[in-house]
């Protein structure tokens, strides 16, 4: 059951409420992609510096308690942690108005009908590429065609809407922009075009790496019109077409047009620190105090805490930015 706005206790020092918690369950991924990881070199966490389904259960309790109205599970990947369904059916119970995973989907083929069996509503796919040699560049590995029978199988066991997530980097594949609008409008899919965000593990980011989203929602009705939807406090600018056709697109323009002001998202990394930005310097560890044998009120004390200094908004492009320690995949999307 939904909270009512008196119910609401995860309000920050802006008035922004949280109602949006992202839980990566493992830092661990079967690609490398350019923008997120290195190509070699990562030390992955060790299984007991990882929180257990259990510890999950009980702190996504907690945050849903507090207010918490949906939840996605990352990672990394997280399809690669052992027993996925057990979490998303403990998860299922909980009353949350949305349960989500974000993969990259190279073994959603096998596990979409099981997932959705377990209580999961719907996906995020992340994929960067529709040409095979592109995607091998992009990822370091050849596996295209997983990743689209992957998006097939979700489509057929109804884990909709499907939506998938094209961070767009300029000189890259930015000449996809419109085969992917045709992707979307072919299956129903939505595809969301991210702009690139300096998150990733090499430092080589650069302005000009961006594709500002106004540009791509340019490029677009250059070819189709489209139809704004009511937006909300969702990351993404979304839109149908207006020939009434299957799917959509959306924007995130996290950097040439932030969206801080109505950010209702907090992250829990895989290793149990709660962080309210996902370009925030600081964090807040869970696992220890619950570990230490801390009660439910104490863990929603520790939260609260956190939540209420959460600060204006991630300032990239402003003088005095710096990018987070923890790579995209130590974080969770």
């Amino acid at each position: 059951m939904a909270k009512t706005e008196g119910d609401r206790v995860l309000v920050d020092g802006y008035g922004r409420i949280a109602r949006d918690l992202r839980i990566s369950v493992t830092d661990r991924c079967d690609l490398r992609c350019q923008y997120c990881m290195p190509e070699e070199g990562l030390d992955w966490l060790d299984a007991d510096e990882q929180l257990s389904f259990a510890e999950i259960e009980r702190l996504a309790g907690i945050f849903v308690s507090l207010g918490i109205e949906s939840i996605r599970l990352t990672g990394g990947e997280p399809l690669v942690r052992a027993r996925l369904t057990d979490l998303v059916a403990a998860l299922s119970g909980l009353g949350l108005e949305d349960l989500s995973l974000t993969t990259n989907a190279t073994s959603l083929e096998r596990h979409a009908a099981r997932l959705k069996e377990a209580g999961l509503d719907r996906v995020n796919v992340s994929l960067d590429s529709l040409l095979s040699h592109r995607f091998a560049e992009i990822t370091r590995r050849d596996a295209l065609d997983k990743v689209l029978r992957g998006v097939g199988a979700a489509l057929e066991a109804g884990l909709s809407p499907v939506k998938i997530n094209c961070v767009v980097v300029a000189g890259t594949n930015d000449d996809e922009i419109l085969d992917f609008v045709d992707f979307a409008r072919s299956t129903g899919c939505e595809v969301r075009f991210i702009e690139n965000m300096p998150i990733g593990a090499d430092g080589r980011w650069h302005a000009d790496s961006v594709v500002p989203a106004a540009r791509i929602v340019e490029l677009i009705e250059d070819v189709h019109s489209l139809l704004p939807v009511v937006r909300g406090s969702a990351p993404a600018a979304s839109y149908r077409f207006a020939d009434g056709s299957a799917g959509g697109v959306g924007v995130v323009a996290s950097v040439t047009e932030p969206f801080c002001s109505d950010c209702d998202r907090l992250r829990l990394t895989a290793d149990g620190n709660l962080r309210t930005c996902l370009f925030a310097h600081e964090e807040t560890d869970l696992r220890t105090p619950m570990r230490a044998g801390a009660s439910d009120d104490e863990l929603r004390a520790v939260i609260l805490s956190s939540v209420s200094d959460k600060g204006p908004g991630h300032a990239i492009g402003q003088m005095g930015f710096r990018q987070p320690v923890r790579v995209m995949s130590r974080i969770g999307g």
